[in-house]
């Protein structure tokens, strides 16, 4: 089973709130009626009143909202799982997560602008296996390849810089670590989304590029970052402290290396887009796709998801027509049973 809108499940917390603003009102009632007379003498004045109704209709009102909230986030119910042929590509998406990433100078970060481009790549993709890479100083396997693009999503917006723990910018290592997550005796087409601002502080980044063309790989770069540049703030709890500095104490500015982002595209005959305006990356890499031959392939999953919201809306609106024509006071044939013995 999956959730298909699980923010939806931040309305549960209404249930409580609900309780309690009903425990207030009875709170309230029984007050004003000990300011009007003795309590005795005022339910011998309305002796049809239910003392128990008032918490069947809340019992009642809040099934019905917990059910309309499951109804909201649309539980999916799978019956098995299948194999079924698909015809795409393996993409592996490598993403720099290196402290030069946290930079500014592109809205509202340059890793944050990186995630958004990754993602909307994800939402436009039809039947591909994809994998995510994280690399700084070192490159760290993130997510293996898959068809789940939900999860993949969700591994993706938790990558920062504290993944790997060697910083700098280590692109050959990008690279080789890609590189590793294709079977080589595949005949499936293998492509390499690399997104960095191009600051390598390695000498590899050309020769693991020439190696992965021999591989059969393609590398398509996307620089993320302004050629004026911008400092690297350093941030606690969202407030920034200060600024990143070298080792002379001068505040760092890191900039955009197109250059070289260009020269690794160019070596596996890939290319390269700057990744400012998210359209334009959209559409550059729409049109890479479509001249890179599918290849048919098997993948295993989740057969007849189907939503089960209708079954949740339905019973949370029968609970609320009941709620609605259930009145306050006693009911009578329940009153003659007389159950718990009462005087009469």
């Amino acid at each position: 089973m999956e959730l298909d809108e699980k923010k939806y499940l931040y309305l549960l917390f209404l249930i409580p709130i609900v309780v309690c603003v009903f425990l207030f009102n009875m709170y309230w009632k029984r007050k004003k009626q000990r300011e009007f007379g003795d309590l005795e003498m005022v339910k011998k004045l309305s002796p049809e009143r239910s003392v128990f109704k008032p918490v069947l209709k809340l019992v009642l009102f809040l099934l019905a909202l917990t059910c309309l909230i499951i109804g909201l986030v649309n539980p999916k119910i799978g019956t098995k799982m299948e194999t079924v042929k698909r015809e795409g590509i393996d993409i592996v998406f490598a993403v720099d997560v290196s402290k030069s990433m946290l930079a500014e100078d592109v809205a509202p970060s340059r890793l944050e602008k990186s995630k958004q481009l990754v993602s909307q790549i994800i939402n436009n993709l039809g039947s591909d296996r994809i994998g995510i890479v994280a690399y700084a100083g070192s490159a760290f396997p993130v997510l293996p390849i898959t068809t789940d693009y939900s999860v993949a999503k969700m591994f993706l917006q938790s990558m920062n810089p504290d993944m790997v723990s060697s910083q700098g910018t280590s692109l050959d290592e990008a690279i080789v670590l890609s590189s590793k997550y294709f079977d080589e005796k595949s005949k499936t087409s293998k492509l390499l989304i690399l997104i960095s601002d191009g600051e390598d502080h390695s000498e590899g980044a050309s020769a693991a590029a020439e190696e992965a063309n021999k591989l059969g790989m393609k590398i398509i770069t996307i620089g993320v970052g302004t050629e004026k540049g911008g400092t690297i703030p350093l941030k606690e709890n969202g407030v920034v402290k200060s600024f990143q500095r070298d080792q002379n104490g001068e505040v760092v500015i890191t900039k955009l290396n197109q250059e070289g982002l260009k020269a690794i595209a160019k070596a596996t005959k890939g290319g390269y887009v700057y990744g400012g305006s998210t359209k334009e990356v959209l559409e550059y890499v729409k049109n890479a796709l479509n001249n890179i031959q599918k290849t048919e392939f098997e993948a295993t999953q989740m057969a007849d998801f189907q939503s089960q919201f209708q079954w949740f809306l339905g019973f949370a609106f029968l609970l609320l027509f009941l709620d609605i024509f259930l009145l306050e006071r006693k009911t009578n044939w329940i009153n003659e049973l007389n159950l718990f013995n009462e005087k009469k």
